[in-house]
């Protein structure tokens, strides 16, 4: 006697599952791989603007003709770079920082160090979430600006 065995089970039961199954896993897969990217291209982002900040304002301080001008500049230059990749609601006169590395600032041949910070919140975050705990990545840049040693003294 040749014992057989037994055919599997095809029918109605079966029909489907694998396309429910395909389309269970691609949302449990593509949803987070998809929220990844926005969150590391808006981290990028800023990254971009407090660098770009950073050098920017720099630039503007130690081309014043005063400290005060200076400041006045470097935070304008900082509030443009910041617009520029889409982070308009930042203050741009609390992300910004100088130090002068002599006491009258602005002396020829001194330099200035600048420093943007800047906190970016995670997109699509409800406000519930963010009570309880914080969401947001600091991203924050420096740049050293040389005052030109043939400058005036401000």
């Amino acid at each position: 006697m040749v014992r057989t065995r037994p055919r599997p089970r095809t029918g109605p039961a079966d029909a489907g599952s694998a396309v429910l199954e395909f389309l269970a896993l691609t949302l449990l897969l593509l949803v987070p791989i998809v929220y990844l990217v926005l969150v590391l291209g808006r981290l990028q982002a800023a990254t971009f603007a407090a660098e770009g900040a950073a050098r920017e304002a720099g630039r503007a301080f130690t081309t014043a003709a005063g400290p005060d001008d200076g400041a006045r500049r470097a935070v304008a230059a900082v509030h443009l770079a910041l617009a520029d990749q889409g982070f308009e609601e930042v203050d741009a006169a609390g992300a910004l920082g100088l130090e002068c590395s002599t006491v009258p600032c602005l002396e020829p041949g001194s330099s200035v160090l600048v420093r943007v910070v800047l906190d970016v919140d995670l997109p699509y975050v409800p406000e519930f979430v963010r009570s309880v705990v914080p969401l947001s990545v600091p991203v924050s840049a420096e740049h050293v600006a040389p005052v030109d040693r043939f400058a005036e003294a401000g």
